[in-house]
């Protein structure tokens, strides 16, 4: 079957070098492109020539869509900027903002790169869901931010008040809220300063600040300049030349606090003039609904999300013949990123795409992070199967360095931070003796006597993984929960469910006890004539019970799917040192189990493996 025609790169072979200590160096066979000096110059040129276009829209309190033209955006911008500048904002003293995607979020973020004023977004969830604030007091002491935006205060002033001090200036998309400054405030300034910063923002000017995740460590400060966001968006117009042709328009959820939402896909809108839908949905039960109305209404021409989300939208699909329809009618690639796509998925994209409109759609993925603002590989045409991450970008030049049996993949080009925000102490870590940022991440070409055909994703040389919406999963802090809940029944446990959706459990029982709390069944058994062997004592309702409790306890304190265990299988195979499951000091090594007993981790995910331990099944006694 035939794809839906679209204009992909179709440049010239990348340049590949090996040198004998198996370090692998890749560029791209095609030059980047020039680019402009700051991305507010595309709002300004989009205002010129497409001024009646909209920008950006998002559904008022009616539902209706509210949308903000080119030509009014590069109005209010200018405006906002002269605001800013007055209020000595600058990027020691930055924008911080807690709440989430929204149009008065856009026209702050454009006037303070349009001042020279960096912007930097939190997740709001450091401020709605957290009980302590400890990593909103965290970012406020790292950032000492000259103001704070907020879109509508009530849901925020618990952390307004405990984590900023007075004096902070809080401004609010709101009007008349007390002890804020209201957004339109600004609108109708004079942009005569405004204009005359723009002229010293330059390609080293920090644009704003995103923050890593966190999942092991407290999150760090990535300044992303302005050549950083304006080379990556050249970088994805020349691997997409679709996007020239005429203007993009997305209908699009990912958070732009995060570098996947607010830097490709609001940069690719701004970059090359397009139209940006936001999607207050999100691929879980109670928000996937406000998706799929906003794609049943809206059809996108190219449409981005994380594995999670693409899997929501295929069995909604099942049943919806005018969301095919609409999801269809004029798209012309489809992305995923965050974690791997499973090939089920990506399979039953292909067919809805077929039985709709008769071709496939062409799906793409790639590698990105935070730290390369974020666009770095992409996968190939010719090669579009789950996993793939494909070669590197023009402009940026990829290294596979050897790193504990596995290629360590490294980065370097114009679209690289040069380190992280008031952390100088981490520039040696992060960077190798010439220059390129070290991921973590690692790497495996698909043929080792072809490496022109790419390589596919290998997992973190860290524990720690991500499930397919994207969330990282800290395995030593949930590890350390299973076993202490567990205890004293637990002796280890190896957490799965990287690229999956939810996380399982292979728990290592301590023998002597399981089949200790076994015997009292046993000994009151007339038939039993013997000790029970482990196998015996795990298939025990008593026993297996312990554990469920354990993991109930778990989940009773999880915040989230990342933090929650759905199943569990007690193994009565202990870890093999053979295998590499265990040192010969006793400490687990999660990669080698789950390489070990991969066939078990399928069967868990399949549904197929015997004894799964559900939690939410515990009986109301425990």
């Amino acid at each position: 079957m035939t794809y839906r025609p679209v204009a992909l790169a179709t440049g010239g072979a990348p340049v590949i070098a090996q040198s004998p200590d198996g370090v692998i160096r890749v560029k791209a066979g095609d030059a980047l492109g020039p680019y402009p000096l700051r991305l507010t110059d595309c709002v300004t040129k989009w205002a010129r020539e497409r001024g009646q276009l909209t920008c950006v829209a998002e559904r008022d309190a009616s539902g209706a869509w509210r949308s903000v033209t080119y030509a009014v955006m590069a109005t209010r911008m200018r405006s906002i900027a002269s605001a800013l500048l007055a209020r000595g904002l600058s990027a020691e003293r930055p924008l911080l903002v807690l709440s989430g995607n929204d149009i008065a979020q856009l026209e702050l973020m454009l006037g303070a790169m349009y001042a020279g004023i960096p912007i930097a977004p939190a997740s709001p969830a450091y401020s709605l869901v957290s009980t302590d604030f400890g990593k909103l007091r965290y970012l406020v002491d790292l950032m000492t931010p000259g103001a704070v935006f907020v879109n509508t205060l009530k849901p925020f002033k618990a952390a307004l008040n405990a984590v900023f001090p007075g004096d902070i200036e809080v401004i609010t998309s709101e009007a008349g809220a007390a002890g804020a400054t209201a957004l339109e405030s600004f609108y109708g300034l004079d942009p005569a300063p405004a204009d005359k910063a723009n002229q010293g923002v330059n390609a080293d000017t920090i644009a704003k600040f995103l923050f890593t995740s966190g999942s092991t460590k407290l999150p760090k400060a990535v300044p992303n300049t302005q050549r950083m966001l304006c080379s990556n968006q050249e970088m994805l117009r020349h691997m997409f030349p679709f996007l020239a042709e005429e203007p993009p328009v997305l209908v699009d959820w990912l958070p732009w606090h995060h570098t996947f939402g607010g830097n490709h896909n609001l940069g690719l809108v701004l970059y090359n003039g397009g139209t940006m839908y936001i999607d207050a949905g999100k691929p879980t039960p109670a928000l996937i609904g406000e998706t799929i109305r906003n794609l049943s209404e809206v059809a996108p021409t190219v449409y981005f999300n994380v594995p999670k989300g693409w899997e929501d939208l295929s069995l909604a699909m099942h049943a919806d013949s005018a969301l095919r329809e609409r999801f269809f009618s004029r798209v012309k690639l489809l992305f995923y990123a965050g974690a791997g796509l499973a090939q089920p998925v990506w399979d039953a994209i292909d067919a809805h795409a077929v039985n709709t409109c008769g071709s496939r759609i062409r799906m793409m993925g790639g590698l990105g992070m935070t730290e390369t603002a974020p666009s770095a590989m992409f996968s190939r045409a010719e090669l579009s199967i789950a996993g793939d991450v494909g070669l590197p970008c023009p402009g940026c030049e990829m290294k596979l360095a050897p790193v504990d049996g596995k290629l360590e993949l490294r980065f370097r080009g114009p679209n690289v931070m040069q380190g992280y925000w008031r952390a100088p102490e981490l520039l040696q870590e992060t960077f190798d003796d010439e220059g390129y940022l070290r991921t973590g991440d690692a790497l495996v070409p698909h043929d080792a006597a072809n490496l022109a055909r790419g390589f596919k994703f290998d997992g973190r040389l860290a524990e720690d993984f991500k499930l397919s919406s994207g969330t990282f999963v800290s395995v030593g802090p949930l590890r350390a929960r299973v076993i202490a809940a567990g205890a004293p029944f637990i002796q280890d446990v190896v957490l799965a469910g990287i690229n999956r959706d939810k996380v399982a459990a292979l728990i290592f029982p301590r023998p002597d006890l399981c089949i200790q709390l076994a015997r009292g069944v046993a000994a009151a058994d007339r038939l039993a004539t013997t000790a029970p062997t482990l196998s015996e004592a795990l298939a025990l309702p008593i026993v297996k019970d312990k554990f469920k409790a354990a993991l109930a306890d778990v989940n009773r304190q999880s915040k989230g799917s990342a933090s929650k265990i759905e199943f569990a299988v007690v193994v009565d195979e202990p870890p093999s040192l053979d295998h590499g499951e265990i040192t010969d000091k006793g400490s687990i090594n999660q990669r080698a189990v789950l390489l070990h007993r991969q066939a078990l981790v399928d069967a868990i995910y399949a549904g197929t493996a015997r004894d799964v331990l559900y939690p939410s099944d515990l009986p109301e006694h425990n």
